[in-house]
């Protein structure tokens, strides 16, 4: 059987015990080697790796000593390191020292020192080696741990490495001192039962919790997860965001690095804003009901006192003309005129009653937005195709209401904004849902339009919608111009939106 081979320092170690093997190691070995005499402590041989690290020849260095050439080491100090050897001679020591160059030039190295006492007169060996590399990593690696450290101590939340195991088994590597705050667990602690971790979150969390982590590991994507904890020890519950980085090791176990963060103000405010948003949805949703009530009460009043009593006026006044005297021509031109400007008021009447609260909506949705189509294209000009896959939807009154308003409003932007020759409208009934889309082949609207502070129409429409638990979008069609979309759930007729958008916005 081969002998295995040994080692350098094995070598050297043998050729200490063995004399006759020091001269082929001394030329052979990168190390320095240095042979001293232990009487006078002068270099009685210097191999060529130190002659060459210490720019020195061999002639040079042949009677010197170790502190002719070292930068920090005092008579006293090297008597102190080389008595225990000389007490003990089978004994060995290790120390480290600075090492002057001819050129002025330093380097660390360190030397094991052995006392061969088979020669006469015996002598000190000693073995050295250049530590700059090991001192230099040393040091990046101490720079890079202080700054590290320095990054952690100061970053809000808790800096980890979390290990899942290819067993299912799981552990944490590193856990900054922010563990204590975050999850009022010591370190230690949690490093010694990484279940704790498990167990702080709430029950309803966790399953979101461990799906996050197994798509994580399986797809080696980032790890991003929110939830709640309970922390015993201060009766509270907590929101924390978790975010880690995976990364698989050669025995295919998976380790994230990443951080912990308390998000509970943020998500307070969150849920806070999203309480506001749905009383102001609410509130929006009254007003405009409200103010629908009001238009259709003004309207009835309109449309049953004013448009009475006009009518009345007109049957009084006929009757007067037919009293008047055949041939007092003033008298009755004053009498034509006096019924022209009543007819006018009736008609002036009816129109501002049908502005308020259009009577075509008792029709149904569907002949109210085909007759407001006709109007549209009679009054702006603009050819109006208006369809519809079912003849008759039968919505709740306000939801019709809130549909035939924001129809109404998409149609006066095209007027106004969109220079188009044609507008196709489609309505159409899902099984669960009404959907309105209004196109226009016009000049559009760019999104910068969409998001000016006075943009109030667009934005009521969508707050309209959003009030029906519905959506609205503004987008460019399919030819160019622009394509409003609305899409509201149908709801039985006695459906009551005063309670609706709450409901809608909390959830």
């Amino acid at each position: 059987m081969r002998e295995p081979f040994l080692s350098q320092v094995q070598v050297q170690e043998q050729a200490i015990k063995h004399p006759s093997w020091l001269p082929i190691i001394m030329r052979g070995s990168f190390s320095e080697i240095y042979v001293l005499d232990s009487v006078t402590l002068r270099f009685v041989q210097v191999n060529d790796a130190a002659q060459l690290n210490l720019q020195y020849k061999d002639s040079d260095l042949i009677g010197m000593s170790p502190l002719d050439i070292s930068e920090d080491l005092t008579a006293p100090a090297l008597e102190n390191i080389l008595q225990p050897l000389r007490d003990n001679p089978d004994s060995e020591t290790t120390i480290e020292a600075i090492h002057l160059r001819r050129d002025g030039t330093s380097y660390p190295i360190e030397f094991r020192l052995f006392l061969n006492s088979a020669e006469s007169p015996p002598v000190f060996i000693a073995i050295g080696n250049d530590i700059s590399s090991r001192r230099a990593q040393a040091e990046a690696l101490g720079v890079s741990e202080s700054r590290f450290s320095a990054m952690v101590s100061n970053m809000p939340g808790l800096v980890y490495q979390f290990l899942l195991r290819r067993d299912g088994s799981i552990g944490f590597t590193y856990l900054s001192d922010g563990c204590q705050s975050l999850l009022g667990l010591a370190p230690d602690q949690l490093s010694a039962n990484p279940s704790l971790f498990l167990n702080l979150i709430l029950p309803e969390d966790r399953k979101s919790y461990l799906d996050s982590m197994a798509t994580s590991a399986n797809d080696m994507s980032s790890w991003n997860w929110e939830g709640r904890i309970w922390i015993d020890v201060w009766k509270d519950i907590k929101w924390i965001n978790l975010r880690s980085t995976p990364r698989r090791s050669t025995d295919n176990n998976v380790k994230w690095e990443g951080i912990m963060t308390n998000i509970t103000q943020s998500k307070l405010a969150e849920f806070e804003i999203k309480d506001s948003r749905a009383h102001l949805a609410e509130l929006s949703a009254h007003i405009e009901k409200i103010k629908e009530q009001e238009r259709t009460r003004i309207a009835r009043e309109i449309h049953d006192d004013l448009g009475g009593n006009l009518t009345a006026i007109k049957m009084s006044l006929a009757l007067l003309t037919r009293r008047l005297p055949p041939d007092n021509a003033a008298l009755l031109d004053k009498a034509e005129y006096v019924d022209l400007l009543v007819d006018r008021t009736i008609e002036a009447a009816h129109r501002i009653s049908a502005d308020l609260r259009p009577g075509v909506l008792d029709f149904g949705i569907v002949a109210a937005l085909e007759w407001q189509s006709k109007e549209f294209e009679k009054q702006a000009g603009i050819p109006c195709i208006f369809t519809a896959n079912e003849k008759e939807i039968n919505l709740h009154l306000d939801q019709a209401t809130a549909i035939f308003r924001i129809f109404q409003e998409a149609l006066t932007n095209i007027a106004k904004h969109a220079h188009a020759s044609s507008v196709t409208i489609r309505l159409l009934r899902n099984k669960a849902t009404v959907n309105l889309k209004i196109a226009d082949n016009g000049r559009g609207i760019a999104a910068a339009d969409r998001e000016k502070s006075q943009s109030f129409g667009i934005r009521g429409m969508i707050e309209r919608a959003k009030a029906l638990g519905g959506t609205l979008s503004v987008g460019p069609g399919r030819s160019g111009g622009n394509l409003v979309s609305i899409t509201i759930p149908i709801h039985s007729p006695n459906y009551s939106p005063t309670h609706g958008p709450a409901a809608i916005a909390s959830t």
